[in-house]
């Protein structure tokens, strides 16, 4: 408005004496939302004898209603009927001019004067609809549906539904246009349909809106492009998918052109719900007919196609795309890497990778580790390695897991020790020399049991001046025994105590790589020695485990005490783990209760209820059916649960025991195993199908195999040979 009235100013100065020079200032300031001025201009006009036109006598009228200049109005008003101009549009504004003033008793006694006078008018609809509007404003919806039914006319009917509408009367509106339709045959027009529509959509009518859009078709209305792409963004919203795919595929017949808007809203919802096939038809379609949609369009439907690995249409749409010059984002790229390794086309993920580095855009750290997985994968360590030196040039920073599994690769190649050494140079040229680079190289070989290899990084180290730190000892101490170079191993352990003093971590690394050798007497013999000499030296739990592991598989039931009574002296838990190996052992053989009981000094019989080691020997004992023959589930669980925490494998070490003789109790049991959040594994069936049959209930055994087999698990070839 600023400009507008900038403009009369203007004008005002430099066209006075023009023709029609005061009728254009008084509208302009009308117009412009200054209605005092434009009736002080009005007031010196016919001070000078100048009128205005009916027009601009009008458009002053209206001003004034607009900005509630009530007298002016009356003023105006009795100018405009002395002068003969009073038509259907003055009555209009005099009636919105009462309905403004909250006189609608007023509003109505004129509107029937004028109605009921001896001059005929010919736009009365407009003057009842100037009420109405004013009725519906105010809320008073009843007194304003009367006067509609008294004074019907199309115009009056229009603004009728246009309030309804507004005011949310949905059904009112509906009702109204089917009983004037089959009556007076009213049809509204399109925007009021539009309107209506747009509501009924918010509110999820859609099987109104259809039945209005066939009303439309019929009365020869057809919806035009808003209609329909408003309707197909709401169908899109309410998730009625299908339906908004067929009214996609009928755009032909009904000439319907989607909006960017729409499209967008089609695509988005059929990726989001799975139909990405449909999503490609209509992407290729919006391209034949030279509609690209833009970069978040295709990131959606390539996202999707990634998802549920269709990705021969995603190479298509990769390549659309870079025909177009669009550049999707780092992420789909990574994806879509990502999808390709994870199906084995790693090869077609190192050339898009290919086609990246073309447009000097940079492959995540993520899209690298897949194809560098996927090229070990596929026994391709040369281009590993060569990735895995170009990530970093590249500014990324590999993980220790990735240079491990590049570099156990490496060593298990036909010619290791050549790629090895070049790996170890190329790495060794890009970062400052520390024990970190040798100590991964050290690490990777050991997991690739090349101690050889690993015992040469580790001299290159101290020949390049660095001193080996205890996590390269530790690693190669590692390497040596999981190599099975126990005697190297040995050697290196005391070479170590030469020049450090023993700590916690090099004293588990020998004891659980001896275990893991298979070597129990030596592991022990070292375990005893050094746990005599060095008191401070307090084994990990995961030691203690291999250790009572490796004793239990070879039976050395005697040893296994010892080791757990220091255990308990340390104040290491007993480990499920643990727990669970000692129930195994017991139920295979029950030489380890016999052992325990003639191993043990007297005094340990003895000891109160409450003592672990009193607590241990009932659960073995249990196990070991030293005890009465049947049990209570409770009871056996409780005794379990006071010596150690229990998981699934300890349940599946009660079913089985329960199995022997108490199957009805195991039954029982495996229905609490969900219930208490524990996931029955493909052991828990087993022993359960095993401890049907072997009772005699062969078609129980036969409902759980089954059972097992919807879980996704494969029987063992001597479950399906036993049924």
């Amino acid at each position: 408005m600023s400009l507008m009235l900038g403009y009369l100013e203007d004008y005002a100065k430099n066209r006075r004496g023009s023709h029609n020079y005061h009728t254009i200032l008084v509208m302009g300031y009308a117009v412009a939302g200054k209605p005092e001025f434009a009736l002080q201009l009005f007031g010196r006009m016919r001070y000078q004898g100048i009128d205005l036109d009916v027009f601009a006598y009008h458009v002053l009228l209206n001003a004034l209603v607009e900005g509630n200049y009530y007298d002016g109005v009356e003023a105006v008003s009795n100018q405009i009927k002395s002068r003969g101009f009073e038509s259907e549009v003055t009555h209009s504004i005099l009636i919105k001019s009462f309905c403004r003033k909250k006189e609608f008793d007023r509003a109505e006694t004129y509107l029937r004067r004028v109605m009921e006078g001896e001059v005929k008018i010919k736009g009365g609809g407009y003057i009842v609809g100037a009420l109405v509007d004013g009725l519906c404003k105010d809320e008073q919806f009843d007194r304003a549906g009367k006067l509609v039914d008294e004074f019907g006319e199309f115009h009056v009917y229009d603004i009728w539904i246009r309030e309804l509408v507004r005011a949310r009367k949905l059904d009112g509106a509906m009702e109204f246009l089917h009983k004037t339709r089959n009556v007076v045959q009213y049809v509204p027009d399109l925007f009021r349909y539009n309107t209506l529509i747009i509501r009924l959509l918010r509110e999820n009518r859609l099987e109104e809106v259809c039945d209005l859009i066939i009303e439309m078709r019929e009365s020869n209305i057809p919806p035009d492009e808003l209609t329909m792409n408003t309707v197909l963004c709401f169908f899109c919203k309410g998730g009625m998918v299908d339906i908004a795919l067929r009214l996609y595929d009928s755009r032909g017949q009904i000439g319907l052109s989607l909006s960017s808007m729409a499209f967008n809203y089609l695509m988005n919802t059929l990726c989001g719900d799975g139909s990405v096939v449909d999503a490609y038809r209509i992407l290729k379609n919006a391209l034949e007919q030279g509609y690209f949609p833009g970069v978040p369009t295709f990131s959606v439907l390539a996202h999707a196609l990634c998802k549920l690995e269709k990705l021969d249409m995603m190479n298509e749409l990769f390549h659309v795309a870079l025909e177009n010059n669009v550049v999707l984002s780092d992420r789909i790229h990574e994806i879509y890497i990502q999808a390709l390794c994870r199906t084995g086309r790693v090869e077609d993920g190192y050339y898009i990778h290919g086609e990246l580095n073309r447009l000097n855009k940079v492959t995540t750290g993520c899209a690298y580790n897949s194809l560098i997985n996927g090229f070990i994968k596929s026994n391709r360590a040369d281009i590993a390695v060569r990735l895995l030196i170009e990530m970093q040039e590249k500014g990324h920073t590999p993980s220790r897991q990735l240079f491990r599994t590049v570099i156990q690769s490496v060593c298990e190649t036909e010619n290791p020790e050549k790629q090895f050494q070049r790996l170890l140079e190329m790495q060794l040229s890009l970062h400052e020399i520390d024990c970190g680079v040798f100590n991964i190289f050290i690490e990777g070989a050991g997991l690739a049991k090349k101690p050889d290899l690993a015992n040469e990084v580790y001299q290159m180290m101290k020949r390049s001046g660095i001193s080996p730190n205890v996590t390269s000892d530790i690693l190669l101490l590692r390497s040596y025994l999981r190599g099975e170079k126990v005697s190297d191993g040995l050697h290196f352990f005391h070479n170590i105590l030469e020049r450090r003093a023993i700590g916690r971590k090099v004293f588990n690394t020998l004891i659980i790589g001896l275990c893991k050798a298979n070597k129990p007497d030596i592991a022990l013999s070292y375990f005893t020695n050094i746990r005599a000499k060095e008191k401070t030296v307090r084994p990990s739990l995961e030691c203690y485990e291999e250790l009572i592991y490796v004793l239990c598989n070879h039976k050395r039931y005697d040893k296994i005490l010892d080791v757990i009574d220091d255990l308990i002296d340390v104040g290491r838990p007993l480990s499920s783990f643990i727990g669970n190996n000692l129930l195994l052992h017991s139920l295979k053989d029950r030489e380890l209760y016999d052992t325990w009981v003639d191993s043990r000094p007297p005094t340990e019989l003895t000891q109160p209820e409450s003592s672990h080691i009193w607590r241990l020997r009932e659960v073995v004992g249990l196990f070991s059916d030293r005890f009465r023959d049947d049990i209570s589930i409770d009871d056996l669980e409780q005794v379990v649960r006071n010596c150690f925490p229990l998981d699934i494998y300890t349940y599946n070490m009660l079913l089985r025991k329960l199995c022997a003789k108490q199957v009805d109790d195991a039954d029982k049991l495996f229905d609490t195993l969900c219930p208490k959040g524990y996931e029955p594994n493909q052991w828990t069936y087993e022993t359960m199908v095993h401890g049907f049959y072997k009772h005699g209930r062969k078609d129980h055994a036969k409902l759980l195999l089954k059972e097992m087999v919807q879980r996704g698990f494969r029987p063992s070839e001597v479950t399906s040979a036993l049924l």
